[in-house]
């Protein structure tokens, strides 16, 4: 099995678990709420990159800067009139996983990677319910524009080269359900 094909099957239960309980049509539903959704993704992110710097992946992911998230949730909520100031200030998730190697920042890269896929079926929602576009608002949601699928292709493959061992697979693994689990925690709550 592959590495990729590894995080997919160890994640697919906390993956499953944020669907049912994120409610994204009750988050897309006005501006307000999808600001919400926006601040609470830039809060989670910032400390997840902060974690994810520029030597975690060791060169096996050497176009990392260019996958980072923030600046387009920034570039978003300063377009749904949110200042410098207030999104600087926000609050950031406190709970995620360390990523001490390449292994477990695939693994924590990973769950970002998947959103950024996720994203690109969210488009039409809040095109429609908020009359939002790739160019305003909807920044986060288009990451990487047409080129989504070759780019998760890239990851993937950087994926597996990397992590071709069991026990890189295993760290990588561990990461992603612990990033899954916090993105949960942060977007929705402890659970019950």
């Amino acid at each position: 099995m592959s590495a990729i094909a590894g995080l997919r099957s160890a994640t697919w239960a906390s993956h499953q678990r944020l669907e049912k309980r994120l409610d994204i049509k009750a988050r897309f539903s006005d501006l307000d709420r999808y600001r919400s959704h926006l601040e609470q993704m830039w809060g989670f992110c910032a400390r997840l990159e902060q974690n994810l710097g520029p030597n975690s992946f060791d060169q096996a992911l050497d176009d990392y800067d260019s996958r980072r998230k923030l600046p387009l949730l920034t570039q978003d909520l300063m377009a749904l009139g949110v200042g410098a100031g207030a999104v600087a200030s926000l609050a950031r998730c406190q709970r995620l996983p360390d990523c001490p190697d390449p292994a477990t920042a695939f693994g924590c890269a990973y769950v970002l990677e998947g959103a950024t896929l996720g994203g690109r079926m969210l488009l039409p929602l809040a095109q429609e319910r908020l009359g939002l576009t790739p160019e305003c608002g909807e920044t986060f949601l288009a990451s990487y524009g047409e080129r989504v699928t070759s780019k998760w292709r890239e990851f993937g493959a950087a994926l597996d080269a990397w992590c071709s061992s069991p026990p890189r697979q295993a760290r990588a693994a561990a990461a992603a359900v612990s990033t899954f689990d916090a993105l949960d925690e942060w977007l929705c709550g402890r659970a019950l």
